[in-house]
């Protein structure tokens, strides 16, 4: 719990909190961000009433920093943005953001005291929306929005605001808008899109409220098996997300907006973690996959700081080591490396060797197939065990166009 200021330990502990806090760079509208910008709120009320004289100004502060590395205006926009917002903060006509001050303290070695005084405590100004640029057009044929295609121009940001009043605040809109960092995928993806289908996915959860609150911890290898051998029945995808939500796990199926490419995404709210999934691939081997990568994401990554990952599952041998490890993860839960090195399916591309491990290991032969196609680099064989438009039927409520 967070208390007022009262004394120089105090004081000090709040200053190495809000460093703390900085350092992990908290997305704007959660918990940690709440606590940053309350916290400066209190240290600033302590220190116009304690020495209000004693701390320079924090643009003297940038100016002799300057002057002591011999540093023009133009070495401040990779901390300021731009030339133009560095000569507005420099001649006090824009506040400092947290987000500047996040690059100034390490870069120029300025102490957080010093910047905090006249910072803005928001960074909203820092995102521009260009609401045109928001799938309008598809929103309303997928019924997200009642509008009519005339009136868009003039209308957009108002068509937008709207829809996702459900999630909230502008300031949750924003911190939203700028979850879009852990983006695996093999072509170019549309931020506004992925915005959009984002907020989708978070507000189909809002309106299918869980029955039990989600326990940080319960993803774990031994939850995973049981999701998977729910593959083995032919309404296993649906059964699947009827046994997560009693575990306060949203799983919610949308299908892709043009111009992002995406299979799943895991996202961590307040309320719980989500997973989306868009089918894009109708097949049940991708669609178990998909769904244990993200079940891998929460077990491994969300806890940790990490709001949100996308993934189009496309992308093979991805950089970053977290979608390694979540691929790794979701192999060795489905068809454990030990298994499959002493399978017969290491040397016959047969249905039947297929159907024997499968069998052996208590899961739908879809996923045996799937990964003896990815083996062999083969995408030919096995085509009547994958699933092919298995998945899609069992959600005839989602408009698949």
């Amino acid at each position: 719990m967070i208390k007022i200021i009262k004394t120089k330990a105090d004081y000090e502990k709040a200053l190495v909190d809000i460093e703390t806090l900085m350092d992990f760079d908290p997305e704007p509208g959660s918990s940690e961000a709440n606590k940053l910008e309350l916290l400066i709120l209190l240290v600033k009320d302590y220190e116009s009433k304690n020495f209000p004289s004693e701390l320079p100004d924090p643009i003297e502060a940038i100016l002799f920093r300057m002057e002591q590395q011999g540093l023009a205006q133009r070495d401040l926009v990779p901390y300021l943005g731009s030339r133009s917002k560095v000569s507005e903060i420099l001649s006090r006509k824009r506040p400092l953001t947290l987000s500047m001050i996040r690059a100034l303290h390490p870069g120029l070695g300025i102490p957080i005291k010093v910047l905090i005084q006249d910072s803005a405590l928001s960074d909203l100004e820092e995102t521009a929306i260009d609401w045109m640029r928001f799938p309008i057009r598809e929103m309303i044929k997928r019924g997200w929005v009642q509008t009519s295609t005339r009136n868009i121009k003039s209308n957009a940001e108002n068509i937008i605001r709207n829809f996702l009043r459900p999630l909230g605040s502008t300031e949750e809109m924003v911190a939203l808008y700028r979850k879009t960092e852990n983006i695996r995928s093999a072509q170019p993806i549309n931020r506004y899109a992925l915005f959009t289908w984002n907020a989708r996915i978070m507000i189909c959860a809002l309106q299918n409220l869980l029955p039990v609150k989600y326990k940080p911890g319960t993803v774990t290898e031994e939850f995973m098996k049981k999701v998977a051998i729910l593959s083995r029945l032919d309404n296993g995808p649906k059964l699947a997300v009827d046994f997560l939500r009693k575990h306060g796990i949203s799983l919610i199926i949308e299908p892709h907006l043009p111009r992002t490419h995406l299979d799943g995404a895991a996202i961590m709210t307040k309320r719980g973690p989500i997973i989306g999934l868009s089918i894009r691939h109708d097949r049940l081997d991708n669609f178990w996959f998909c769904l244990m990568h993200e079940l891998a994401h929460i077990a491994r990554h969300l806890d940790r700081g990490n709001n949100t990952f996308y993934d189009d599952l496309d992308a093979e041998n991805p950089s970053d080591p977290r979608e390694q490890e979540a691929d790794t993860l979701a192999d060795e839960v489905l068809i454990p490396r030990h298994e499959w090195e002493a399978s017969l399916v290491r040397k016959l591309r047969t249905p039947e060797a297929a159907q024997r491990l499968a069998k052996k290991l208590n899961i739908h032969p879809a996923i045996v197939a799937g990964k003896m196609r990815h083996f062999y680099k083969s995408y030919r064989i096995l085509n009547k065990l994958v699933g092919y438009h298995c998945v899609r039927i069992l959600f005839p409520e989602i408009k698949w166009g």
